[in-house]
């Protein structure tokens, strides 16, 4: 009986509703004329519908009449959206005209336009739409390009450092023959991206050529040809003591784990970085918890981290003090780094191409990339050096084409899982990224490719 008299009200209020909205529809078509009533009606029944359906009950079990409802309610928002609009002329004119009887029709007078006819407005003309070579010549200006001022106070400190490190060593550790350090890094060779924030301190060691041999990568533990090892020789005519290092050797093999440790604790404990702070205007900490050799470098205007590489010169080749991550200890790793700033420079000068101008923005993009970020730095230069043998126009005016064909020819590398090195084809330098790792970049490249403003 309460369900029939709640029906029967709302059959009630439904009834009165419809009698308002019949009357204002019949008024409608007198006010506003034809169009206006139309306009009107299409409106009103659109919203009688969301007030009907709002008031009526719901099926709460039926998902199927839940979506129904829903798509009707889009479709009538829809309608009222898309009804044309009257010109604002037309409906001051109607508002403003006498009522009219349907079967009388209005008179038109003419009128006389005492108005001088209004100026024609000019469009304005279409965005201009960038290209690839000018979003990425845009990019490179706006936000890959280090403060002059920026970067001149961050060598100005990091020389400071190097200089006082120097002088610790001098007297702390005379009887070991470390040369003398220098600094390195994109900042100082032209490629740095993003900001002059981070910058290598290396600290060279001077070894006995007589006394010590390189072994190959594939001869040691771990098969990397990127590894090596330093071997002590001809022990029983040079016994321990003839070489400094010898207290830093295990097994006949220079520890770069031993070396690391005793600079570390150096680092840590024995030198007055307070004092010299104070003196460089800055505040320095070395990184307790690293197994890097890092310094944490704070000024009134940069934050700067410097890492200091031992490295050795023996054979052509140039070894750092850097083991890789686990149990495996007495390796040095082979660094590129200044053969590849040195070959990029050298094609550049050959025909005066853009790979730096275009490597700068790869390594900036890269840097700043959540997913890319360990693409930066030495496989981009790989890249662009094999690249750059097969593809020989390099000027600015080609900046996008080469661009595009880097990132394929990176896809294509991270299909494999394999970027051969440009000076030695067995080290593999993607050989310490995770599958995970490829992938996801590989999905992100392969997303780029369509649309390289994604990276932007």
């Amino acid at each position: 009986m309460a369900e029939f008299t709640r029906q029967r009200g709302k059959r009630q209020e439904d009834s009165g509703l419809a009698s308002v909205l019949d009357l204002l529809l019949a008024n409608a078509r007198l006010v506003l004329g034809v169009s206006g009533a139309a306009v009107l009606a299409i409106a009103t029944l659109a919203v009688k519908r969301l007030i009907d359906r709002a008031t009526s009950p719901r099926d709460e079990g039926d998902p199927k009449a839940e979506q129904k409802t829903l798509e009707e309610s889009w479709q009538d928002l829809a309608l009222i959206k898309t009804t044309p609009k009257l010109p604002k002329k037309q409906r001051r004119e109607d508002l403003s005209a006498p009522l009219l009887s349907s079967a009388q029709p209005p008179v038109l007078e003419p009128k006389v336009c005492s108005a001088p006819p209004e100026t024609p407005q000019v469009e304005p003309s279409p965005p201009h739409c960038l290209t690839l070579q000018e979003k990425l010549l845009s990019h490179y200006s706006s936000c890959l390009t280090v403060p002059e001022a920026q970067a001149s106070l961050t060598l100005q400190l990091a020389r400071g450092i190097s200089a006082q490190l120097q002088n610790f060593l001098r007297s702390k550790c005379p009887e070991l023959p470390f040369g003398s350090l220098f600094l390195s890094g994109h900042l100082l060779d032209g490629l740095e991206a993003l900001a002059a924030d981070h910058i290598h301190l290396m600290l060279p060691m001077v070894l006995d050529a007589a006394l010590w041999s390189l072994i190959p990568g594939e001869d040691t533990v771990v098969r990397n040809p990127q590894y090596w090892m330093i071997k002590r020789t001809d022990l029983e005519y040079f016994p321990r003591g003839c070489s400094p290092w010898d207290r830093l050797i295990v097994g006949q093999y220079l520890s770069s784990n031993m070396l690391n440790e005793t600079l570390h604790k150096m680092l840590v404990a024995s030198i007055n970085w307070p004092a010299i702070g104070s003196l460089l205007g800055s505040v320095i900490h070395p990184v307790v918890a690293s197994q890097e050799l890092k310094l944490e470098v704070k000024h009134d205007q940069v934050k700067l981290s410097i890492t200091i590489f031992p490295v050795v010169e023996m054979e052509d080749k140039v070894l750092l003090a850097a083991p890789p991550e686990g149990l495996v200890e007495n390796l040095w790793l082979e660094s590129f780094y200044r053969a590849e700033v040195s070959k990029v420079k050298e094609l550049d000068g050959g025909d005066a191409g853009a790979r730096q101008l275009c490597l700068r923005i790869l390594n900036g993009v890269c840097k700043s990339h959540p997913t890319l970020h360990k693409l930066s730095g030495s496989p981009l230069t790989h890249i662009i050096l094999h690249l750059s043998a097969t593809t020989l126009d390099w000027a600015e005016e080609s900046l996008a084409d080469r661009f595009q064909q880097v990132l394929e020819e990176l896809l294509g590398y991270l299909e494999k899982g394999v970027l051969p090195s440009y000076f030695n084809h067995k080290i593999n330098l993607f050989s310490e990224l995770l599958e995970e790792e490829i992938d996801e970049m590989g999905f992100m490249l392969y997303r780029a490719l369509s649309e390289p403003e994604l990276l932007l």
